[in-house]
C-alpha cells in the first residue's frame, strides 16, 4: 500500500488487536439478540482473524511496520505451546491413531501434486502466465510456495536460494503465499463452526479425539482451584522461563550445527532449514512441555494453565490476520489463479481420503495447516477444537518442517516438468 497507515507504532498496533479481541468475546458472550444469531453461523476465531484483516484492508495498520507478528510467533507461540501441553496426556494423543498422519501426508502429496497440475491447466487458456525463462521461469517462483506450504518459511527460503529465482520478482510470489493461504486458514476456520454437520457427512468416528478431550477436561476439574496471584506468577514462570530455554537452545544448535557441519550451510542443501532457529524452538517448546506433563507442574491446569495458553494463541491468530490485506487478493490474477487451482487440488485430495478413511474434521483440518502455515498456523487451528489439542498440531507442523525441503524439490522438479 502507498499510503503510510493511521497506527504504525506497536503499541498502537497491539492495543488495536486486543480491542478486536475484547470485542468479538465479549459479543459472543451474549446468549440472545443479534450477536449469538451472528455467532450461531460465524465461529468467534474467524473473527479474531477477520478483524484485523479488515484494518490492514481499511489502511488502518500494516503488518510490514509493525513487529506485533513477530513476537506474538517467538514469545507467545512457544509459551502457550508449552502450557496447553502441561495437561497433555501423552498416550491418549497416541491412541489418536494413524489417521492424523495419514490426513497429513495426503496434505503434503496434495500440494505435491497441486502445482503442476496447475501449472498445466492455467497454461491451456493462459500460457503467458506460466512462462519465463532462466531465473524468471515462474516454476522457480513457484517452488517457493512449495516449500511454504509443505514446510514453512526456512523451507521457502531454501527454495529460493536452490532455485535461484529472480529476487525482483519473488515479492508477487509471497503474495500469493500469503493471499491462498489465509483464504484458507478463514474457510477452515468457518469449517470449525460446522464441524459436527461435517464430520456426519464424513461418517467420521470422533470416539478417540473425545476420549481425550474428555480426559483432559475431567483431569482439569480434579485439578480446579481458584487462581491466587501466586499461581499465576508461577504459570507466567513456567512459560517464559521455557520460552527462554527454548530460544537459547534453538540458537545454540543452530550455531553448532552450522559451524561443525558444512552441508547445513549450503543453501541449495536441503539440510539447509535444519539451522532454523524458528524450528529448533517450536520443537524444543514443545519437549519442555510435554517433560513438564509428567511432573507435578501438571496440576497448574487447574489453575487455568491451558486458559492463558488459549489467551496467548488468540493474540497470535489477531497478528496472522492483520497480514493479510483483503484488497491485495486482484493483484496479479494469473498468479492468483494458479495459487488458488493449486490449493484446491490440496483440499479436494484431503476430501477424498477423509471421506475414504472416515477421517474427522479434526485431522483434515490440522493435517492440512500442519503443511499449509506450519508451526505458526497448525496449534491455532488444533486449539481451536479443543486447547489439549494444540500438541497434535505442532507435532505433525514439525514433521512437515522436516520434510517440506525435500517435498518441495521433488514438487519444483514436476513443474519444471510440465512448464513449457
Amino acid at each position: 500500500m502507498n499510503q503510510t497507515p493511521i497506527f504504525t507504532t506497536d503499541t498502537s498496533v497491539f492495543g488495536l488487536l486486543m480491542l478486536t479481541l475484547a470485542f468479538v468475546f465479549y459479543t459472543s458472550s451474549k446468549k440472545t439478540g443479534f450477536w449469538s444469531k451472528f455467532y450461531a453461523f460465524i465461529p468467534a476465531l474467524l473473527m479474531c482473524y477477520l478483524l484485523p484483516a479488515i484494518l490492514t484492508s481499511l489502511n488502518l495498520i500494516s503488518p510490514e511496520l509493525t513487529n506485533t507478528y513477530a513476537i506474538a510467533k517467538n514469545y507467545l507461540l512457544p509459551a502457550a505451546l508449552v502450557l496447553m501441553t502441561l495437561s497433555l496426556d501423552l498416550k491418549a494423543v497416541f491412541n489418536l491413531g494413524p489417521k492424523a498422519l495419514i490426513m497429513f501426508i495426503t496434505g503434503t502429496i496434495g500440494i505435491v501434486i497441486g502445482g503442476p497440475i496447475a501449472i498445466l491447466l492455467v497454461s491451456i487458456f493462459s500460457p503467458e502466465t506460466i512462462g519465463g525463462a532462466g531465473f524468471d521461469a515462474v516454476w522457480r517462483g513457484l517452488s517457493t510456495l512449495a516449500g511454504s506450504w509443505i514446510g514453512g518459511g526456512a523451507n521457502q527460503t531454501a527454495m529460493f536460494e536452490i532455485f535461484n529465482y529472480n529476487p525482483e520478482k519473488y515479492g508477487a510470489m509471497v503474495l500469493v503465499d500469503i493471499v491462498v493461504a489465509q483464504l484458507w486458514m478463514a474457510l477452515l476456520l468457518l469449517g470449525i463452526g460446522q464441524k459436527e454437520r461435517i464430520d456426519r457427512w464424513l461418517k467420521a468416528d470422533n470416539s478417540a479425539i473425545e476420549e481425550l478431550k474428555n480426559k483432559v477436561s475431567v483431569y482439569e476439574k480434579s485439578v480446579a482451584k481458584i487462581p491466587t496471584l501466586t499461581d499465576y506468577m508461577i504459570l507466567f514462570g513456567i512459560a517464559f522461563t521455557s520460552v527462554g530455554i527454548a530460544h537459547f537452545g534453538a540458537a545454540n544448535i543452530s550455531l553448532f550445527l552450522s559451524k561443525n557441519f558444512e552441508i547445513f550451510n549450503d543453501k541449495t542443501s536441503a539440510l539447509s532449514s535444519f539451522t532454523s532457529i524458528f524450528f529448533w524452538m517450536i520443537s524444543l517448546a514443545t519437549i519442555i512441555g510435554i517433560v513438564l506433563s509428567f511432573t507435578k507442574m501438571k496440576k497448574y491446569e487447574g489453575a487455568g494453565a491451558s486458559k492463558l495458553g488459549s489467551v496467548f494463541i488468540y493474540i497470535l491468530v489477531a497478528t496472522i490476520g492483520m497480514k493479510m490485506d483483503l484488497a491485495s487478493i486482484l493483484e496479479n490474477p494469473g498468479l492468483l489463479i494458479i495459487g488458488l487451482i493449486w490449493m484446491l487440488v490440496h483440499v479436494v485430495l484431503l476430501i477424498i481420503i477423509a471421506k475414504i478413511i472416515k477421517a474427522p474434521y479434526f485431522f483434515l483440518a490440522v493435517g492440512s495447516k500442519a503443511n499449509v502455515g506450519g508451526a505458526a498456523s497448525a496449534p491455532v487451528i488444533a486449539a481451536a477444537f479443543h486447547p489439549s489439542l494444540a500438541t497434535v498440531g505442532v507435532l505433525l507442523a514439525v514433521v512437515g518442517y522436516a520434510i517440506g525441503t525435500f517435498a518441495a524439490l521433488f514438487c519444483a522438479n514436476l513443474m519444471e516438468m510440465v512448464s513449457p
